[in-house]
């Protein structure tokens, strides 16, 4: 069985804070009308609200949330969720990268609260990251209008060219927004079995390296038969399919985030047959990783 884990000790683990490097891709404050309805918004980045006037709602897949003032909402990256807003509603929204210089994500990790209290203080610093990125603001709320390779780069490009004084500061508000979600975060508890979980988090951590089944199995302490079956039973998938949906989850960040040729992007998530790589993520994606940057730069 699972071992039970307080927020004080894991924080007690002393995680190295150099680890963790947020970029801010978009922030700026909405004000909508009951305009606010995308359905089945899927990204490679987060996103955090601070909501300042009346309720809207966004359904995940772990339920309905309602979104009311003064409160900070989180959605992690790859989660596809809808909005569903009929009234006045306005909110500061705030996109987050995490550049990866490790192979430990931080947002990935860990599960987060969807819905904490701010701060009294969470407001002002809200304001004044908008404030030193105004160029980050985003000209429509329709995903479609920014969730794209084109707007992502450039913003990338963008904070790499800021004022170092602001990209100390900017990223010292993340810091802080985000450690009001960090406070009440947990480590990432998708199965029961302790011997599947720390399977889990090897292959997220080494995913780029060309993972072995056999190898997992014995790091495991199990037969390679006994393995594939309880990680299955306990995740609903095969450990090739989990790798594999990983993997290409990679892909889809890289080809929308990046310039990068892609064979390079299989080269680096240990593909050496670029032409099964090609299959295997048409497959996945229902287009290649060609057309997908194409499609996202629409």
């Amino acid at each position: 069985m699972r071992s039970e884990y307080t927020t004080s000790h894991f924080f007690n683990m002393n995680y190295p804070i150099d680890k963790l490097h947020l970029l801010t891709l978009n922030v700026g404050l909405a004000v909508h009308h009951g305009d606010w309805n995308w359905k089945n918004v899927r990204s490679p980045f987060a996103r955090l609200y601070y909501v300042t006037e009346g309720t809207a709602q966004i359904e995940m897949p772990s339920g309905v949330y309602t979104l009311t003032p003064n409160h900070l909402y989180f959605i992690p990256a790859y989660t596809k969720h809808s909005y569903i807003c009929d009234s006045a509603f306005s909110h500061y929204y705030i996109h987050i990268y995490e550049d990866l210089q490790s192979e430990m994500s931080i947002l990935e990790e860990w599960d987060y609260p969807v819905e904490v209290n701010a701060c009294n203080t969470d407001l002002e610093l809200v304001k004044r990251l908008c404030f030193i990125n105004p160029f980050l603001k985003l000209p429509q709320s329709n995903p479609d209008a920014y969730d794209n390779h084109q707007t992502l780069v450039s913003n990338l490009q963008l904070n790499q060219r800021r004022p170092f004084c602001d990209k100390v500061e900017s990223r010292g508000i993340l810091f802080v927004l985000m450690s009001r979600f960090l406070k009440y975060a947990t480590p990432k508890a998708e199965v029961k079995d302790d011997r599947i979980q720390i399977s889990l988090n090897y292959i997220r951590k080494n995913i780029n390296a060309q993972l072995d089944i056999d190898f997992l199995a014995n790091k495991a302490c199990m037969s390679k038969d006994h393995y594939i079956r309880l990680f299955k039973r306990e995740t609903g998938e095969t450990p090739n399919a989990y790798i594999t949906k990983r993997k290409l989850e990679k892909a889809e960040l890289s080809l929308v985030t990046t310039a990068m040729p892609v064979k390079s992007i299989a080269d680096i998530l240990g593909y050496d047959d670029y032409s099964y790589f090609n299959r295997l993520f048409k497959k996945y994606a229902g287009v290649t990783p060609q057309k997908y940057r194409e499609l996202h730069f629409e």
